[in-house]
């Protein structure tokens, strides 16, 4: 790679670690790229598709003229994989929050796990979590709700191509769904959770696909350097 294809547009696989912003991803490989190509501290540089701090794997950047094809790249199907646990519910549907309530399990079986995955294949209305980054009157969500303010927030459509799960150890599952822009996998978790007549919430998190893109093809932003 060089500065001169940067400049011209690339687009870069990154496997985001767990507890860094998107944005600390994108500003770490911007000034490693800077120090490393000697580029200019104005060179186009953005990111296809927010990761949250909790959730590791594919997050793609781009380069140059590539920077406009981010919201083409936001529109494919993404494919994640992660871990429901069942039993409590959080505000925020992930680690973010404390448990705020508990619920039975012991009437959760393999076959009930099975048969419920069925009613999230397709077009599904989810409402998206409070402690998240849409906006509602002019503030993002998670503001209204950091505020303690009452949100009354819309369900939206939403498409679950596939959802597979891949291991049961309860409190635990183990899932991998392909979905569309704009799925909200914490709230597929916690309606997951409802849906088996408890609670759920998302404890664990990673996207590995977006489109053709794989994380298998990503490397972590401070191997950049060695590059």
């Amino acid at each position: 790679m060089t500065a001169a294809e940067i400049l011209e547009g690339k687009v870069l696989l990154v496997d985001k670690p767990l507890t860094w912003s998107s944005f600390q991803a994108v500003n770490k490989l911007k000034y490693t790229l800077m120090r490393k190509y000697d580029l200019p501290k104005k060179f186009k540089i953005g990111h296809a598709g927010t990761l949250d701090p909790l959730a590791t794997g594919l997050l793609i950047i781009c380069t140059g003229k590539f920077t406009k094809r981010i919201t083409e790249i936001q529109a494919q199907a993404k494919e994640y994989t992660g871990t429901i646990t069942v039993g409590a519910t959080t505000p925020s549907y992930d680690l973010e929050t404390e448990i705020d309530a508990t619920f039975p399990t012991e009437h959760i079986t393999e076959t009930l796990i099975s048969e419920t995955t069925k009613q999230f294949i397709g077009e599904i209305n989810q409402k998206p979590p409070v402690f998240s980054a849409i906006k509602k009157d002019g503030k993002r969500l998670y503001e209204h709700a950091r505020a303690g303010e009452e949100v009354i927030i819309e369900a939206r459509k939403t498409i679950i191509h596939e959802f597979e799960i891949t291991r049961i150890n309860l409190p635990q599952i183990d899932f991998r769904v392909t979905c569309s822009k704009g799925t909200y996998i914490r709230s597929l978790a916690y309606d997951f959770g409802m849906a088996l007549q408890s609670g759920g919430h998302l404890s664990a998190l990673r996207r590995t696909k977006i489109g053709d893109y794989s994380v298998e093809n990503g490397i972590l932003p401070e191997d950049f350097e060695k590059q």
